[in-house]
């Protein structure tokens, strides 16, 4: 009897539970429409993606150079495959957004979007390098590129942004969010794609970075863990919305370092070239070119440690 009783109230749950799925709608499902862009596969596309671009460490290893490019080439082929089967999903996903009127769709052919992507590729490989090359320059601790590649979580999540930041410049939706909370999952390094950061970048450790939407990054810069480059509160509109859009992260020049455990806030906030953030600072004003900015006795406080030289091309 207890058997029966138990069953019964089981069935009686999971009726409850269809009911509240067909009635409650959004935001919670989506039904009826094209489908979404599936995770397992935008993962495995950027896996493979990692396999062309630095051959010979991830996936097959056995690689003999006279068959690299027939390889590569196959691999290339069948990835774009892939990419422009989900790049279509994300293309027809209504992208909802709550209170708001979606924004009318505009045709744009995933093949079209694919074969662009293949052809800036080469450029995103070239930065690649670069932030390899500043991360074994840049820590002592690294015995070699092999290591670098294979184990630090700073340039996979670097990695990831660079094959993210290009699909997101090519207007794809979904996908380049989905690449980089994968990485952030995987490495403790929130970067989002719309971020726009320069060449020789090097995340040390990495856990605990996060790098907003909007954050300008020049070329050689170097960020420890725990590092936050985000935003001050936003205004809501008189529906109670935050008010979107405009530069809310901040920008860090060239050649600037912070260390672990800074904040940095605010779109108006420019950290000037050649500036050094120590931990733990709380930074929501610019400071002005080749400053050290420290915390002393609870004050914040920034000297100038040398003037700029001559510009050089």
């Amino acid at each position: 009897m207890a058997v029966n009783q138990h069953k019964e109230r089981l069935l009686r749950a999971i009726e409850g539970i269809t009911r509240r799925v067909e009635e409650r709608g959004e935001p919670l499902f989506h039904g009826g429409e094209e489908p979404l862009p599936q995770k397992k596969e935008v993962i495995a596309i950027l896996r493979g993606l990692q396999e062309v671009i630095y051959p010979g460490y991830f996936g097959d290893q056995e690689l003999y150079r006279e068959y690299l490019r027939a390889h590569l080439a196959d691999q290339l082929y069948a990835l774009s495959r892939r990419l422009e089967g989900e790049v279509r999903k994300g293309l027809a996903a209504p992208c909802r957004c709550p209170r708001r009127e979606q924004n009318p769709s505009v045709p744009v052919d995933a093949r079209e979007i694919v074969t662009r992507f293949y052809e800036r590729l080469p450029e995103v490989m070239d930065l690649v390098a670069g932030d390899v090359r500043a991360a074994y320059e840049g820590d002592p601790a690294a015995s070699c590129l092999e290591e670098v590649i294979l184990a630090y979580p700073g340039v996979k999540a670097i990695f990831t942004y660079r094959i993210a930041h290009l699909l997101k410049e090519l207007g794809v939706p979904l996908i380049p969010r989905i690449m980089t909370e994968f990485a952030h999952n995987e490495t403790g390094v929130d970067i989002h794609p719309g971020a726009r950061i320069g060449r020789e970048f090097f995340i040390d450790h990495g856990t605990g970075v996060v790098i907003g939407e909007t954050t300008v990054i020049g070329d050689r810069v170097k960020l420890y863990q725990g590092v936050t480059l985000g935003a001050l509160s936003l205004p809501r509109d008189a529906s109670g919305l935050l008010v979107r859009g405009g530069k809310r992260h901040p920008t860090l020049e060239d050649d600037v370092v912070v260390y672990a455990g800074a904040t940095i806030l605010g779109g108006d906030t420019v950290v000037g070239r050649g500036s050094v953030i120590g931990g733990n600072v709380w930074l929501v004003t610019s400071v002005p070119p080749y400053s050290r900015v420290t915390l002393s006795r609870d004050q914040l406080a920034y000297e100038i440690t040398q003037r700029p030289g001559p510009a050089v091309d």
